[in-house]
């Protein structure tokens, strides 16, 4: 059954009238925890692609604008597939003792020098085509390779390699036996880009390919 209150509004006898007093009270004012919720979703998920993109830009070959200010050292080694690296000082590098034979293991080798150490190229003439920018970082990333392997057999470089075996980057034997076992990086040639990196189980001693199929493509040269 329905009246009309004294307004001339219809309604049902079931369903109270507004009281304007009754809003004044917080607790019974309409509920915002849908349009609360609303706002979060799209904070989260602004955040979310945000977070995205900045993922994606970590796990790509090219430097980001947030990595404008690492080293170019810093970038490669935080490179996905690059966790067996460690980081070179630049005093090593800048050392000519420590580059002695590379220069004719790698072309465009002053540039690939430039890049790693983060310094104007001071070699006459400008590249700018793409394709030779491509050679160059190729060189940088083999060039550190070789510096890489040498300076690791040093005590600044077993040292960084000990933290590193410590806290599991090299990863763990697959082995149920091992018990999860450190395991260590290793080469099976002397011979540049004959092989892809290993690891070594220290306590069943045998050889695996990492669980990364981006480690897996690690070049032998980086390690020898």
């Amino acid at each position: 059954m329905k009246n009309k209150d004294e307004r001339g509004v219809i309604r049902s006898r079931s369903e109270p009238a507004l009281n304007p007093n009754r809003l004044k009270d917080k607790s019974l004012a309409p509920s915002t925890s849908t349009s609360l919720a609303a706002n979060y979703r799209n904070i989260d998920a602004s955040y979310d692609q945000g977070e995205s993109a900045e993922t994606s830009c970590k796990g790509s070959d090219v430097r980001c604008l947030d990595d404008e200010d690492a080293s170019w050292i810093s970038w490669f080694c935080n490179q996905k597939g690059n966790e067996f690296f460690c980081e070179v000082e630049d005093d090593y590098i800048l050392d000519d003792f420590n580059r002695s034979g590379l220069r004719n293991q790698i072309p465009f080798y002053d540039y690939a020098l430039d890049l790693i150490l983060d310094v104007e190229s001071s070699n006459d003439g400008t590249l700018t085509d793409d394709e030779q920018n491509n050679v160059i970082e190729s060189a940088a990333e083999m060039l550190y390779g070789l510096i890489h392997g040498r300076y690791i057999v040093t005590n600044k470089g077993l040292s960084a390699m000990l933290e590193k075996y410590r806290n599991y980057d090299f990863g763990r034997c697959p082995r149920i036996h091992c018990n999860k076992q450190r395991c260590l990086p290793v080469g099976q040639s002397d011979i540049p880009k004959l092989s892809t990196v290993k690891i070594y189980c220290p306590k069943c001693e045998d050889i695996y390919a990492p669980q990364s199929r981006h480690q897996d493509r690690i070049l032998l040269i980086k390690y020898v």
